[in-house]
């Protein structure tokens, strides 16, 4: 069953939930869009498996396509991959009467996002996640960005979508890995802010009601997005288990993944503002029981001196504090700020 939800974000744009939704994806893009010509950005996994289908599609609804291939994973989230998707575009004469359609998961979102947003001051671009972690997280929100050495997303801009289309059909080529890297990420939605979401995740109706979840994940986050698009405030609470885990990113060389980095950095927080009086006596245990039920790591590997440093170069660091999102029960988020100077105290509980 197909599901509509309204981002009310930018010019406000759709996000779409359902299967078989890749034979739909040329009429929704015409649908949504006056731009005759797409470049179709995905990664060399994706190719094999969607573009063609994709390209197909668009064809049928009068599109002419073009395709830009990067090699997959996380090191090519960079500005190098980006300026030869940026040539790329200005080779193929795109205007800024034309689009990109983004199609893979979050390194494609964030990358492809980023590229149109700065090609020509702007262009329009549409949103095909493929995995549960950009479907429920990257897709919905306009935040774009590339990695840079110093660090995970350090370089980007707020650019909303004109439309995003989740074929949840895309799942069965995941594998268990890619499956438990979104649902980190659905858990994090949970915690922040709903004790109802998270009492059903804990009795095991994620597998059983996908589309569902989705859904559910997209319309907590597209009402965070529509009150603070632009992460002045509210948004930030979003962020919860990111800081420690683009650090475990960063320090394992992009080796563990963003969702089991956030798993592990979602416990790390708990643990530490449990233990500092700032959260509801149980919560640790139930964020722990939860999370270690599905085979996360729960520990990061590298030393918490080394996480401490790579956190000062955190997007969410100013001057000399960080800001660290921390939940004083589950389904409430809260934000404070933390010298770097008392991070390592902080966390060493």
């Amino acid at each position: 069953m197909k599901k509509k939800i309204r981002i009310n974000a930018g010019d406000g744009y759709d996000f779409v939930i359902g299967g078989g939704l890749l034979d739909e994806i040329g009429r929704m893009a015409a649908s949504v869009m006056d731009a005759r010509r797409i470049a179709v950005f995905t990664d060399s996994t994706v190719n094999r498996l969607y573009a063609d289908k994709i390209e197909d599609q668009l064809r049928q609804a009068r599109f002419k396509t073009y395709r830009y291939v990067y090699e997959a994973g996380e090191q090519s989230k960079n500005l190098d991959t980006t300026a030869q998707f940026l040539d790329f575009m200005s080779e193929c004469g795109l205007t800024r009467g034309d689009a990109v359609a983004v199609l893979g998961g979050g390194v494609a979102g964030d990358m492809g996002g980023f590229a149109a947003s700065v090609y020509l001051r702007g262009i329009d671009f549409m949103q095909i996640p493929t995995t549960l972690l950009a479907s429920v997280d990257s897709s919905v929100g306009g935040k774009t960005g590339v990695d840079t050495k110093y660090g995970k997303n350090l370089v980007g801009t707020f650019w909303q979508p004109s439309l995003v289309v989740c074929d949840t059909d895309t799942f069965d080529s995941l594998g268990e890995d890619l499956m438990l890297d979104g649902f980190a990420e659905v858990i994090k939605t949970a915690a922040i802010k709903s004790d109802k979401m998270f009492g059903d995740l804990e009795n095991g109706l994620f597998t059983e009601n996908m589309s569902d979840i989705i859904a559910r994940c997209v319309t907590i986050k597209g009402d965070v997005v529509h009150d603070d698009e632009k992460e002045s405030g509210l948004r930030r609470i979003l962020n919860f288990g990111h800081t420690m885990a683009h650090a475990i990113e960063l320090e394992s060389g992009y080796k563990i993944s963003h969702g089991r980095a956030v798993a592990i950095g979602m416990l790390m927080i708990t643990r530490a503002s449990e233990a500092h009086g700032l959260t509801e006596a149980g919560t640790y245990k139930r964020l722990y029981d939860l999370i270690s039920s599905h085979g996360y790591q729960t520990e990061p590997d590298a030393p918490l001196e080394k996480l401490c440093e790579a956190a000062r170069r955190d997007k969410k660091s100013g001057g000399s504090f960080i800001k660290l999102v921390y939940i004083p029960k589950i389904g409430e988020a809260a934000v404070m700020k933390v010298d770097f100077d008392e991070l390592y105290d902080f966390y060493n509980v």
